[in-house]
């Protein structure tokens, strides 16, 4: 925040806990993930920054996609265990991607041509990444491409997983 005085961070989701575990009780004085990470950070942002921090909650579909599709930056981090199809519409509309390098991920993310991909714990790897696609706008329109190109080649609706789910639907039957 502090090197991007005009970057805003837009972060979409409700709070309550959808493939993990919620925040133990006993541990955390917070019951949401949301109010545990912030309460992490706000005594290292700035108030003006942290008002350019924007928490959107679960938006509609459409909305979600024109959002990706302003993004100059995605950043998607997930441990140890999620891909979700979230990360698979950003690469589908050719974001530029910064994610953790965390096995699920590894399926889709190919550091470098599709996205580049930091350690999950690494935050300083995490800026340097984003900072390097944000000035880098020959690299990030190149990983955004070909993350597009990767989706549609490999995920799309219509010309691959449907006619394949058909085919093997087909195969069960004979």
């Amino acid at each position: 925040m502090q090197r991007r005085p005009n970057a805003r961070v837009l972060i979409v989701g409700n709070d309550s806990v959808s493939y993990g575990a919620a925040p133990e009780k006993y541990k955390y004085k917070e019951t949401t993930w949301k109010q545990i990470f912030a309460n992490e950070v706000k005594d290292k942002i700035s108030k003006k920054d942290w008002e350019r921090v924007h928490f959107l909650g679960q938006i509609p579909y459409d909305r979600f996609i024109a959002l990706l599709q302003l993004s100059s930056c995605h950043i998607y981090l997930t441990y140890p265990f999620v891909l979700s199809w979230s990360l698979m519409e950003a690469m589908s509309v050719g974001c530029r991607i910064v994610a953790s390098d965390t096995e699920p991920l590894h399926e889709v993310i190919d550091s470098g041509h599709t996205g580049l991909l930091v350690n999950f714990f690494d935050q300083a790897a995490i800026v340097k990444a984003c900072e390097r696609l944000l000035d880098d706008k020959q690299l990030g329109e190149k990983l955004g491409k070909n993350a597009r190109e990767f989706a549609k080649k490999n995920y799309d609706l219509e010309t691959k997983c449907l006619p394949e789910q058909i085919a093997w639907i087909n195969r069960l039957v004979r």
